[in-house]
């Protein structure tokens, strides 16, 4: 927790985080989630999805509704191939923040590259491993 414990600390009370799920399949939309997730209530077990069994995930993903604030977006087949699958992943990135019943003041993105959002964001490299908003993203 510690980049949202930093972020909180400067102010910063909502912090989403944001990841792609299974960018480069062979077929179908691109998806990607953001979650807001309640301090007071933050699942343990958190990590990097791929470094869990199937059945700690799912778990996880009851705990994670019904304790955070989540959107699921996509961007269409037609959309990858439109724009390409990096830019369909920002787009579903973006299109998952700005799902957001509540509008964070910070947004912490898995990876070394941001969507377009229009509010604060940070690129956290590794960052499902290291930032408990991205990896219940």
């Amino acid at each position: 927790l510690s980049s949202e414990i930093a972020a909180q600390a400067r102010g910063f009370a909502l912090i989403a985080g944001v990841d792609e799920v299974g960018r480069g399949p062979l077929a179908g939309p691109v998806t990607a989630a953001a979650v807001i997730l309640d301090p007071a209530r933050i699942p343990e077990g958190l990590s990097d999805s791929k470094t869990l069994t199937a059945a700690k995930r799912e778990k996880l993903y009851d705990l994670i509704l019904g304790a955070a604030q989540c959107c699921i977006a996509h961007a269409s087949v037609e959309e990858i191939d439109r724009l390409n699958i990096l830019q369909a992943t920002m787009l579903a990135m973006q299109r998952a923040v700005e799902g957001l019943r509540l509008k964070p003041v910070k947004v912490l993105v898995d990876g070394n590259r941001l969507p377009t959002l229009g509010i604060l964001a940070e690129a956290i490299v590794g960052g499902d491993a290291k930032v408990a908003a991205i990896s219940a993203a």
